[in-house]
């Protein structure tokens, strides 16, 4: 499910930013859970569109990037 969703269009969720995360203003991503799909937004600009992804798609993207981390 790659697909892109209006922010307004989504239920209610709680978003979360990475605990590596600095908050000085970097380059983040927020990830939601919602029924059926996580869901990724850029945390300097949450109007915009957020993407949602399958959680079979999510939990390869996440380790792809954990075994890609140096």
């Amino acid at each position: 499910m790659n697909v892109e969703e209006s922010v307004s269009n989504l239920p209610k969720l709680t978003w979360f930013k990475s605990s590596y995360s600095s908050g000085e203003g970097g380059e983040c991503l927020e990830v939601a859970t919602g029924a059926g799909a996580v869901h990724i937004r850029d945390s300097k600009d949450i109007t915009r569109s957020a993407l949602a992804a399958s959680p079979a798609a999510w939990t390869a993207f996440v380790g792809f990037a954990i075994a890609q981390a140096p």
